[in-house]
């Protein structure tokens, strides 16, 4: 059994554990709150903007980048992770998914390009020795418009050259602090997203000036470039969900393994209290 000092060190040890994940919890909580409120801010502009183009779109079937595919077989895939470990399982499943992805489209006879939001699924991702492209790790942190808005462009600018026969998207989306869900979608061409509802939400009654097709392509950018802000919102606020519940998990097993340290500190204490009065009484003190 260990003694007094070597319990007590460990007893020392687990406290300063759980003060950091304490603090990292609440660090995390603060995240998750300037997180959703990004993500609810984004939602009534979002839902406008989709209103609109859907209605209009309508008029005019395909856009420029709704074409059916490429033919060059090469699909691309934008992933996003954190930069930073310490949020439970996040990293591993979205790892997980573009390994199992990238081995279903492989098996297609594709080619893949990954191109990772977020350094730890990159740094996974080369050592696995996928074919990783581009450097945006840095938007993780920096939850900038303009960068997702750089990124998007350059995506849809290498659909339209034919770089590109498919663009997906893998990311964890956010629902609220409970629930996450791992996402995969197509995101070019926009047949497979934005436009497959057009026909439903189309208003007959609808003036559309200087036209249809003038209104749409202007909007189609716009619309892309929110639709990737938002994903790395909802990417983000996952994070910091699973990280909190992590750091609170941790923090909750930190609380119980002190009890049992302490319980067995007392009971070692009494022990040794005992032993030194029963060589007293026995007389054999010195």
């Amino acid at each position: 059994m260990a003694s007094l000092k070597e319990i007590k060190a460990r007893i020392s040890s687990v406290s300063s554990t759980l003060k950091i994940t304490q603090a990292m919890k609440m660090v995390a909580s603060a995240k998750l709150r300037k997180a959703q409120r990004m993500v609810g801010g984004l939602d009534a502009y979002k839902s406008a903007l989709y209103d609109i183009f859907s209605r209009v779109s309508a008029y005019i079937g395909n856009t420029s980048l709704a074409a059916a595919g490429h033919s060059q077989g090469r699909v691309a895939v934008v992933v996003f992770s954190s930069n930073t470990a310490l949020c439970g399982s996040y990293n591993a499943n979205i790892f997980k998914a573009l390994a199992s992805r990238v081995t279903h489209i492989k098996e297609d006879g594709a080619q893949v390009e990954v191109y990772p939001v977020g350094e730890k699924v990159a740094r996974m991702a080369r050592k696995a020795g996928l074919d990783v492209c581009g450097d945006y790790i840095h938007a993780s942190d920096s939850l900038s418009y303009g960068e997702m808005a750089s990124l998007a462009q350059f995506f849809m600018d290498a659909y339209s050259e034919g770089r590109f026969c498919r663009v997906e998207l893998i990311y964890m989306h956010y629902y609220n602090a409970a629930r996450q869900s791992m996402v995969n979608r197509t995101w070019l061409p926009v047949s497979d997203g934005f436009a497959g509802d057009a026909a439903a939400t189309g208003d007959d009654d609808l003036i559309v000036e200087p036209s249809a097709v003038e209104v749409v392509e202007e909007l189609l950018p716009l619309v892309m470039r929110t639709d990737l802000y938002a994903t790395m919102l909802s990417s983000n606020a996952s994070e910091n969900a699973c990280r909190m519940i992590a750091m609170q998990t941790a923090s909750d097993n930190a609380e119980d393994l002190l009890a049992q340290l302490r319980l067995t500190y007392n009971k070692q204490r009494q022990q040794d209290i005992t032993e030194e009065l029963t060589d007293i009484s026995n007389g054999k003190l010195g």
